[in-house]
């Protein structure tokens, strides 16, 4: 059988794949850079962060729990800085975004 904390790691783990899934999705079928990257940024930051809670769920209260737990705090931190700043620079560029009508890039 399984414990109560398998089940919740499996959970946990489950959802992060579906937000991982679904920035790729968003990825390939969204029609401009900025729109592409704002479904990876946030998929991807959510995806990663409840893949590793799920982890530190099933791994337990130990060494590799403190690393996992530093290792998800940097990844809210970078992750929503770098899409930041990955836009703001292609914006600065002269990367135009998409409006309704014109063909997809």
């Amino acid at each position: 059988m399984f414990s109560i904390i398998d089940i919740v790691a499996t959970i946990l783990m489950v959802g992060g794949l579906f937000f991982m899934i679904t920035g790729a999705i968003g990825l390939l079928r969204l029609p401009d850079f900025y729109t592409r990257l704002h479904a990876t940024g946030k998929c991807d930051t959510l995806g990663e962060v409840l893949l590793i809670l799920g982890c530190m769920v099933y791994q337990g209260w130990s060494f590799v729990s403190v690393k996992l737990f530093f290792l998800m705090f940097f990844i809210f931190m970078a992750n929503p800085v770098g899409t930041h700043a990955i836009m703001k620079a292609a914006y600065y560029t002269g990367l135009k975004p998409w409006k309704k009508g014109e063909p997809r890039m």
